[in-house]
């Protein structure tokens, strides 16, 4: 069973050679989510969800741009409940236990990064018809596809090809509105043909 810990997060995310990211590109990542979410909602982003949120990276960003926000976070590493948890307002719970966690609300933005090529298909598709259950906005949710040949971390890594990507993310009832972008097409029926898949 994969351990995140205080190591793997040191190793994959600070090391500057393993890491898979640089702060500067989180914050263009940040920036780009929120900007679509809210040129879609038509108003500032007033919640996130954070599904596998890790350390969350993305707390710190977000209060920055948007100080009011409501943030919650998920994750299943003890290392992050324990030194992140109440803080930053982390919940136990997994992506496919996702739709078990009585979130009780609709979030504007549901963020799940660096997750999905970790999880059992099975999980995948619970996960995701639970996001769409909780979803208000927009979701941004990174999938790595077979074709992206990604670097990193493979241990335990699930190959799925890009379509295969493409029907689980259509079975859960969600549509492509740009990079590692998605929405309701039912609740955004103002969308023009070319600003979704």
């Amino acid at each position: 069973m994969k351990i995140y810990d205080r190591s793997y997060f040191e190793r994959w995310y600070r090391d500057p050679r393993d890491r898979v990211s640089t702060r500067d590109a989180l914050a263009r990542k940040v920036r780009m989510a929120v900007s679509l979410a809210e040129f879609l909602l038509g108003r500032p982003i007033q919640t996130v969800l954070d599904v596998g949120c890790g350390e969350p990276p993305w707390f710190p960003v977000l209060k920055r741009m948007r100080p009011a926000i409501r943030y919650t976070g998920v994750d299943s590493s003890e290392y992050v409940l324990a030194r992140f948890g109440k803080a930053r307002n982390i919940r136990r719970g997994t992506f496919g236990g996702l739709g078990t966690l009585r979130l009780g609300r609709r979030f504007d933005l549901v963020v799940c990064a660096d997750v999905l090529q970790y999880v059992e298909t099975r999980d995948v598709e619970r996960g995701l018809r639970a996001i769409r259950a909780l979803l208000g906005g927009v979701a941004y949710i990174e999938a790595f596809a077979t074709e992206d040949a990604m670097v990193g971390d493979r241990d335990e890594w699930r190959e799925r090809t890009a379509a295969e990507y493409r029907r689980l993310f259509r079975r859960a009832g969600l549509t492509q509105c740009g990079p590692y972008s998605f929405v309701k097409l039912d609740e955004f029926d103002t969308l023009n043909a070319l600003e979704h898949a």
